[in-house]
């Protein structure tokens, strides 16, 4: 039986008093060398997800302790903030106290390892990703019911990454090959066998047109917000834009010296893009001048190994990036500088995260130029590419990170003040991906072990043994 273990359970009123909380030397040392983060983003995360302060007023003293539930509904029906009801963040105080850690619960299990977990962005989908060509979208409204099972064309490896277009009716995977393959989801078919049932139209995003169909790979593909371009991080230490309208590549920029691990959309103008790779550098692109400069508009040094995922927080200004350093880092942009301007220096030992464990002598080496504003520790960032994220907006006002780790565990962390405040354990292998529902108390992480499960609040039935 998969199980979890969380600091916030302490303070719920539903809380098991049996309940064991997992806390280790090195988290705590971590947190007391975090402590509270200093910055502005300390402030909108409390305004999204803290109580009205009338509503915090009814524990004396005790303004910045949660609120339970009971007295938040207490304080509405006695309409102590004035307003007659819950504010968006009333309702994302009390929501972001029931993290999804009780279960798991089996969606599907495979054969071969899983490699993607990612919700639509309205919730009512869920696709995932195995390395045995696989793909398959569920819908969550109907119990989990598959509603789409693709079997991909050429794959090379594994499927690195999938993206939902915004009307959620096309799905683009890629694999290690520049060849990125579109499918309409939304047709009758069940099963989606490439170019037998139905078409896989393949995407050329190699510029040149005597390339072998191998000559690098495409380790993340997104779709812009207006659906019409893709933007993908690749292999040959390139970002690549391709115009989707005009079925044809429309830029490569040479933007790393490494690989090009993964790229995303700084927020909803899409104006902005953010990239990080195995040189430890994140860059923050504009598109509007991508073609008259060719250069980022500014990179962020921190990191002192390659970085695997960078996650958006949506405001065009924050941004969180997993590193195999074995740490996330959270940022501002507006800490940028206009080019590298320090490296960490001279790595006196050999490592290599698919195979090794990273060295002890490097865990307490910090970057000379750290422009990061905070760093969390306490997960695992080997063998593959780990991916880390934001809480919901909706529940949670965004106050947790969470990532995968390679020692088959999932971590939740405070942002604010970096506390571990879940660890869920079930899975036999790597977590490379896992995937927080945008409106409700559900996590789902997919695994090397070729499992898909749930983690909800409050869950029902019998979690799998």
């Amino acid at each position: 039986m998969g199980y979890a273990m969380s600091r916030l359970e302490l303070d719920s009123d539903f809380c098991d008093a049996g309940k064991n909380i997992h806390r280790d030397d090195n988290t705590e040392r971590l947190n007391k060398e975090l402590n509270h983060l200093d910055h502005e983003i300390s402030q909108l995360t409390k305004l999204r997800s803290g109580p009205h302060e009338c509503l915090s007023q009814i524990i004396p003293g005790k303004r910045d302790s949660p609120v339970s539930t009971v007295k938040m509904l207490a304080g509405r029906e006695g309409n102590y903030s004035g307003r007659g009801r819950f504010s968006s963040a009333d309702c994302c105080h009390m929501l972001s106290r029931y993290l999804p850690v009780n279960g798991p619960w089996l969606v599907d299990q495979m054969t071969s390892r899983a490699y993607v977990s990612q919700f639509s962005a309205d919730g009512s989908l869920f696709v995932a990703g195995f390395q045995g060509s696989h793909i398959r979208i569920y819908n969550v409204d109907r119990g989990w019911k598959v509603q789409k099972n693709i079997l991909a064309k050429s794959l090379r490896w594994t499927v690195t990454d999938t993206s939902l277009s915004p009307d959620q009716r096309h799905l683009v995977y890629a694999s290690m090959s520049p060849i990125v393959h579109i499918v309409n989801i939304g047709s009758a078919a069940t099963e989606s066998l490439a170019n037998i049932t139905e078409i896989h139209d393949g995407l050329d995003f190699s510029a040149d047109d005597d390339d072998d169909g191998y000559s690098f790979g495409i380790f993340s593909v997104k779709f812009s917000t207006d659906g019409r371009e893709l933007v993908a991080g690749s292999s040959d230490d390139s970002i690549y834009v391709y115009d989707l309208e005009a079925n044809k590549l429309s830029l490569r920029i040479l933007a790393h010296t490494s690989d090009v691990n993964t790229v995303c959309f700084a927020d909803e103008s899409g104006h902005l893009i953010y990239s990080g790779s195995d040189d430890s550098l994140c860059k923050v692109w504009d598109r509007r001048c991508f073609i008259s400069k060719g250069k980022p508009a500014g990179v962020l040094m921190g990191h002192l190994e390659g970085i695997t995922f960078i996650d958006s927080r949506g405001d065009g200004r924050h941004l969180i990036s997993n590193g195999k350093d074995q740490s996330i880092k959270l940022w501002d942009i507006r800490k940028m500088s206009s080019n590298a301007t320090c490296t960490p220096g001279f790595r006196n030992y050999e490592w290599d995260y698919r195979w090794m464990d990273y060295p002890t002598q490097a865990r307490e080496l910090k970057h000379p130029c750290d422009q990061s504003l905070s760093t969390y520790k306490g997960h695992s960032v080997l063998r593959t590419l780990i991916r880390c994220y934001f809480s919901p907006s909706y529940s949670t006002g965004q106050k947790y990170i969470y990532s995968g780790s390679s020692d088959s565990c999932i971590y939740i962390y405070d942002l604010l003040t970096g506390a571990q405040v879940a660890t869920l354990e079930h899975h036999k292998s790597v977590v490379r991906d896992c995937n927080w529902h945008p409106n409700y108390p559900i996590l789902v992480s997919s695994s090397w072990d070729g499992d898909v499960v749930k983690w909800e609040f409050p869950g029902n039935g019998e979690p799998v043994n």
